[in-house]
């Protein structure tokens, strides 16, 4: 029988109540909720299968790579949580220690947020990051995937509720929405009491809904108009392939550079090679070739398709880049501060002044120096995996791993004093 939202949540309440697990018993489940993935890899491909034929007339190839399962990516997906399991557990962990002059022993604690909920779209593997993160974070999740991919989700969790079973715990420490019509998202999103944090994982207009509407705390992730910026004091060579990875090697996540800024004095060498590299190579190779969005300057350098003022706001999520030239490092850094999300920005150069000046005054989570901004990736960043990437300032910025999904109460301990 499909429980309603509420009745989801309800469970998720009451198996907070019991969650008090040891660091073994967190990791027994991690590793059994891997295997039972791998085991259940049949039906999670069959169910998957079904979400790409229904999605073939409504998504790009790259939306629908973003959807679709593999072998090899159920592996990965397994690998991750296996990864989690072998990372440090950060609940209990005493963050300070205050003793006062009277005797008081205060420590500061970390502990698990409770209940977490995840809104997300179209990427299955979502499904098992977010539960392997809950669990070993000590939190029960409760997962609300995109109707593009509820059938893959659906089937990842059903595999690991049967790891959760085989190890003796509480199959309700990982819950899967089963309304996926936007009602169950306003739900989650006005949950006071039984959500502790709420996630939201997807594209702008999810992000800016669950923003502008939730009444339980909420964090602000992922849309990603990611910038890589060429110096004038830059090695071509080095610029090209990290905007060639930066751009293509995955251009549907957020880490994807969106826009390519190019210092004046480099930009009659630079622009040709990027367009032999992004576009000329990749029609050659039968690669979808990147659409390059200029203006006005660079296009008088190359050829591609004049840039409007809104491509320098948009987070294409395809193989399109926009363009554009810039008098010096500073403007770069003013052009980022106006148009970027805050995402991840990047500086190429052989000059350590500019590094310094980039890194200090872009207020992005992450800031690279001579690197592709895919790194921006909890695996990457040695999390294990990420339950999303924050683009706000408080509680949590950048990659969200376990850490993130604590907070920290203070345990007072004496010996009989009164104030």
């Amino acid at each position: 029988m499909e429980l309603t939202t509420l009745e989801i949540l309800k469970r998720a309440v009451e198996a907070k109540q019991s969650l008090k697990l040891t660091k073994e018993q967190k990791n027994a489940a991690l590793l059994a909720m891997a295997d039972a993935i791998e085991s259940n890899e049949e039906e999670i491909l069959a169910a998957n299968a079904l979400d790409v034929d229904a999605s073939k007339d409504s998504m790009n190839s790259v939306m629908i790579d973003r959807l679709k399962l593999s072998h090899d990516r159920i592996v990965g997906m397994a690998n991750g949580i296996r990864d989690v399991a072998k990372l440090d557990d950060p609940v209990g962990e005493v963050l300070a220690t205050v003793e006062r002059p009277n005797g008081l022993l205060i420590q500061k604690v970390r502990v698990p947020m409770g209940v977490v909920a995840i809104i997300y779209e179209s990427r299955p593997n979502v499904t098992s990051d977010a539960a392997a993160l809950a669990l070993k974070s000590g939190n029960v999740c409760v997962l609300r995937g995109g109707k593009e991919a509820f059938r893959s989700a659906n089937a990842i969790v059903e595999a690991i509720r049967k790891g959760l079973r085989s190890v003796g715990l509480n199959e309700n420490l990982v819950n899967l929405v089963q309304d996926i019509t936007r009602a169950s998202a306003n739900e989650l999103m006005t949950a006071v009491g039984y959500v502790d944090l709420l996630i939201p994982r997807g594209g702008a207009g999810l992000i800016r809904a669950c923003v502008d509407n939730a009444k339980v705390p909420c964090i602000e992730t992922g849309t990603g108009i990611c910038h890589v910026y060429v110096d004038e004091y830059a090695d071509i060579d080095k610029a090209i392939n990290i905007i060639n990875n930066a751009k293509t090697s995955r251009p549907s996540v957020c880490n994807a550079c969106e826009v390519c800024l190019v210092h004046k004095n480099i930009a009659r060498d630079l622009l040709p090679k990027l367009k032999a590299k992004l576009v000329d190579e990749r029609t050659n190779s039968g690669a979808v070739p990147v659409e390059l969005r200029l203006d006005e300057t660079a296009a008088t350098i190359i050829d591609g398709t004049s840039a409007s003022d809104a491509d320098f706001d948009t987070e294409f999520l395809n193989y399109i880049l926009a363009v554009k030239v810039v008098d010096s490092v500073d403007e770069a850094i003013n052009h980022i501060s106006k148009h970027s999300t805050h995402h991840s920005d990047a500086i190429i150069t052989e000059n350590k002044d500019n590094q310094e000046i980039f890194t200090a005054m872009t207020d992005s989570a992450a800031v690279y120096v001579n690197a592709s901004t895919r790194f921006t990736d909890g695996g990457e960043f040695g999390l294990g995996c990420e339950m999303g990437i924050s683009t706000q300032k408080l509680h949590a910025r950048g990659p969200m791993g376990l850490c993130e999904l604590t907070t920290y109460k203070y345990v007072i301990k004496g010996n009989g004093q009164i104030r």
